[in-house]
């Protein structure tokens, strides 16, 4: 890992009571084997890792935003809603209504999903909000795409599902989110960079790899194909060992794109004659997205759902359904 780490955030005992106090406030009930596996996911651990310096107002907000993420996530993987293309599509397209203000919500994770919609919007440029949601919206639309994969027994080249993943990791709403801690907005000029926009792909393919590396085993067990080590050893033929091994070259690639994209995007800065609030908003993206890539790389070695993945936990797939319930 080419990228020192930036600490982490002093407030983390704060969020993480904050965190389980939204929950509790918001109606989101976990099952004991559920609420099991948010204790070892620690989602403060990760909030706290990428935003080392955040407001304990923006690191709390934050943290929910990545609580009900997790809910969401373990529904989709583990749960009902992902072997059933039309349960999934129904849950996410009114949970995309919700986002959008074109529906009221209905059950725990939608009306906690409004509440946070409102207070992360407040005060941010319709540009902002317009980024925010497409990003929201790419990801939660992704569980719909592996939902029919599975139903039809497909199973995704690996270049088809690197692009997948970019997606599917959820990164790129945080990386929105950064925006509001830092203090800065991005005109669309600055979005449309060629090189930030490789900086953000290549922030999220990181992200999302990372993870795959961290969660085969279990999502083996599971029969959980969307994993990028499971396509390596699928390709390749070979132990899945050796799978994990070229995952883990293809990392340090990656790695190697963030460095590569922060230099053109010095470049292109100039000679886009950047200037102003912009040239500093793009500044402070370069400063700022390595300690997110290393904050991201050392929670995966520390939280315990992958440090010490409990196989027990893929016996119960219903445990978070009831969230989506009226």
């Amino acid at each position: 890992m080419p990228f020192e780490s930036t600490g982490c955030n002093p407030g983390i005992q704060a969020t993480k009571q904050s965190a389980w106090q939204w929950a509790a406030e918001n109606d989101l009930v976990l099952s004991p084997v559920a609420q099991k596996k948010m204790i070892r996911t620690r989602p403060e651990l990760w909030i706290s890792l990428i935003f080392p310096a955040a407001s304990q107002e923006h690191l709390d907000l934050f943290c929910q935003w990545l609580f009900w993420a997790f809910l969401v996530d373990d529904e989709f993987d583990d749960g009902p809603a992902g072997r059933d293309p039309h349960l999934c599509e129904e849950a996410i397209a009114r949970l995309v209504d919700v986002l959008d203000g074109t529906s009221a919500p209905n059950g725990p994770m939608e009306h906690a999903l409004d509440g946070l919609m409102m207070r992360t919007c407040e005060g941010r440029s319709l540009r902002w909000v317009r980024q925010f949601r497409r990003d929201t919206v790419g990801w939660l639309w992704t569980y719909y795409a592996e939902a029919v994969d599975r139903a039809a027994g497909h199973v995704p080249s690996t270049a088809d599902f690197v692009k997948h993943r970019r997606d599917s990791v959820a990164m790129q709403p945080f990386l929105d989110l950064h925006e509001i801690t830092a203090g800065i907005d991005l005109p669309e000029s600055a979005r449309s960079l060629p090189a930030y926009i490789a900086l953000r792909n290549a922030v999220a393919d990181h992200s999302g790899l990372c993870n795959d590396i961290c969660s085969f085993e279990k999502e083996a067990v599971l029969g959980y194909e969307h994993n990028t080590v499971r396509l390596i050893q699928r390709d390749r033929g070979g132990t899945l060992q050796e799978a994990v091994e070229e995952a883990g070259i293809w990392l340090a690639r990656i790695a190697d794109r963030v460095q590569r994209a922060e230099k053109e995007l010095v470049e292109e800065i100039e000679a886009a004659r950047i200037d102003g609030p912009a040239r500093a908003a793009l500044e402070r993206c370069v400063q700022d997205y390595r300690g997110l890539v290393r904050g991201d790389f050392d929670y995966h070695a520390r939280a315990e759902r992958y440090t010490r993945p409990d196989l027990m936990e893929v016996d119960e797939q219903h445990s978070l359904s009831r969230n989506f319930a009226a």
